[in-house]
């Protein structure tokens, strides 16, 4: 199932290692209060507010990603009936606070909210095939995964011929992001579904923003991979350029993540071991954001581009690249990798 997130390093080598009354100052009515409610009631109070805002909530897909985001809102207060085909995920899912369920269905069933976390478009599409008819009416479907834009809208099309509301929201962020909640959702759907999905998905992170109207998240999301695979590999490029001429990679570190050719690839994401805030470079080019992943959103990027005419050379090129990477037997390391071919 699938899925940035420090600071510059100086110039030495571093290891990253109740209401109130108009005619009454705020004051007087506090101490009228605490004459007249017991603090204990006062407390029930709030709880019954927080329980009243607390959603049952259907999560299909635990991977690296969604594990995290489900543990998320089960930790914010959430019902969270939990899904997965591992069995391993689901016995995590459950030491997190969710509920595991026996199927897809069973998680659907009268839920309020539905999140899938999927691999692809054709999980996505089966998945809402199975359970829409458990759902009640009005229940939200937010899907995560990054899938194509034309999928997206299809299955947000179908939720709304059933009367359900709908949003894509493709998340930016690794596993750890996903952990401890600070992702970045890009949403795709109208105003109202936005405004439904938004407390959720604030749950799980740091930024929630509207895209605009159905798959313009998942165009945002495939736009932004894009750009990034393709500046991870001009960063590369650049590090093992000024290795043979002769300049020390810290130095190198220490121009460019203050100069025009700075971007997250060089300051938050160093793919030299050693160099800036801790990556996945420290850890052998293990974790983070698998290189078989960027290939996928490439691909995405590639087939958008010539559904709708759009050149992008260099994104094609870059999807070339990781293929030729991966291809090679490195789907499962971090895409930064891609240093060792250069």
């Amino acid at each position: 199932m699938s899925g940035g997130c420090s600071t510059a390093c100086s110039g030495r080598r571093t290891r990253r290692r109740g209401w109130r009354p108009s005619w009454r100052s705020g004051r007087e009515f506090g101490r009228e209060a605490d004459r007249q409610f017991p603090a204990r009631e006062r407390e029930g109070s709030k709880k019954e507010v927080r329980r009243e805002s607390m959603a049952r909530i259907a999560f299909i897909g635990l991977g690296n990603m969604g594990g995290g985001m489900a543990a998320n809102l089960a930790k914010a207060g959430h019902d969270v009936r939990a899904f997965d085909l591992s069995a391993d995920a689901l016995t995590r899912a459950e030491a997190a606070g969710c509920l595991p369920a026996a199927d897809v269905v069973a998680a659907a069933d009268g839920a309020e909210v539905v999140v899938t976390m999927l691999p692809a478009g054709s999980h996505v599409e089966q998945v809402h095939a199975d359970i829409l008819a458990a759902l009640p009416p009005a229940a939200l479907l937010i899907d995560c995964s990054t899938i194509d834009v034309a999928t997206a809208r299809r299955v947000a099309e179908g939720a709304t011929a059933r009367g359900l509301a709908a949003v894509d929201a493709p998340v930016s962020g690794g596993i750890a992001a996903a952990g401890a909640g600070t992702l970045t959702f890009m949403v795709g759907g109208s105003q109202a579904a936005f405004d439904r999905a938004h407390p959720i998905l604030a749950a799980m992170g740091k930024a929630v923003i509207h895209a605009g109207g159905d798959g313009a998240g998942q165009a945002a999301k495939i736009c932004n991979n894009m750009l990034l695979g393709a500046t991870m590999i001009a960063t590369c490029e650049a590090f093992a350029l000024a290795d043979r001429l002769g300049l020390d990679a810290q130095a190198f570190y220490d121009i460019a993540s203050v100069s025009s050719g700075q971007s997250w690839s060089m300051t938050s994401y160093c793919p030299v071991p050693g160099v800036g805030p801790e990556t996945p470079a420290d850890h052998d080019y293990q974790g983070g954001f698998a290189a078989a992943l960027m290939l996928k959103d490439l691909k995405l990027a590639r087939e958008a581009a010539a559904d709708v005419g759009a050149a992008t050379p260099i994104g094609g090129h870059a999807c070339d690249i990781y293929a030729d990477f991966v291809k090679g037997g490195a789907g499962r390391l971090d895409f930064s990798g891609i240093i060792r071919t250069l």
